[in-house]
């Protein structure tokens, strides 16, 4: 493990490579390999539904840890649904990237409805989640955010945002594959980031690091997630939306 950037931790071996992992379960195997024995005993995983979650999975049960969901959404361009300039996550935290929106010249409305439909897919998939529940409260223990990629980061930047909120001890962030300058931006703001392949260039993709890519269901991120043996069944909830 080397340090290519400022508070980045990726693999040297896999740095700037394409189709570096078979699929979401080797690339957690390869992030649980870095985080072994690094972590502290009161650390949870937070996956990213729906991508993160099957990664998450493999490092929480590598490393015997608590699974949760962390729900944030993309606010994403009215004519591409695949770029996000912003997102919201699970407590209403909205965070939007300035220099995006006027380099793509969104106007207050066009952000407006975007914040809008990520909200709601928020409040609809933390209901299919934790239902009555509610969403668990972390308290002090540290946070291991998951997800499959980096590439803009605007996601990562919402939910580090929420769990600020929530009075979090510590922000680790796993990705198996990343862009260098989303990774170092987020660097700045948790205490660590773990990111096995990183690469740069000015078109970047997350599917590039797989062999074997498609698309999670949100059925299967959820059945994932419901069948995990370890969960934070003794914490507090807070009130479903």
């Amino acid at each position: 493990m080397s340090t290519y950037l400022p508070g980045v931790h990726d693999l040297s071996g896999l740095r700037f490579r394409l189709g570096v992992f078979r699929d979401r379960r080797h690339a957690g195997e390869v992030m649980a390999a870095m985080l072994d024995r690094v972590l502290p005993d009161d650390a949870v995983v937070l996956s990213i539904p729906s991508g993160g979650v099957p990664v998450g999975v493999e490092i929480a049960t590598r490393l015997s840890l608590p699974l949760e969901a962390l729900v944030a959404s993309k606010i994403t361009l009215p004519w591409n649904t695949e770029t996000g300039y912003g997102a919201v996550a699970f407590d209403g935290t909205v965070q939007v990237n300035r220099a995006q929106v006027a380099y793509f010249g969104l106007d207050a409305a066009a952000i407006e409805a975007g914040t809008d439909a990520a909200r709601r897919q928020v409040e609809r998939r933390l209901r299919r989640i934790y239902g009555a529940r509610g969403y668990p409260v972390l308290g002090e223990r540290t946070a291991v955010l998951v997800d499959d990629g980096l590439a803009s980061g605007a996601t990562m930047h919402a939910a580090v945002a929420a769990l600020r909120n929530q009075g979090v001890r510590g922000i680790v962030v796993a990705v198996p594959t990343g862009h260098d300058r989303a990774a170092g931006e987020l660097a700045a703001r948790v205490d660590d980031l773990y990111c096995a392949n990183l690469r740069t260039g000015t078109s970047f993709a997350v599917a590039d690091a797989y062999q074997h890519w498609t698309d999670v269901a949100e059925e299967h991120a959820i059945e994932l997630l419901h069948g995990f043996p370890r969960r934070l069944e003794d914490q507090p909830r807070a009130d479903p939306p």
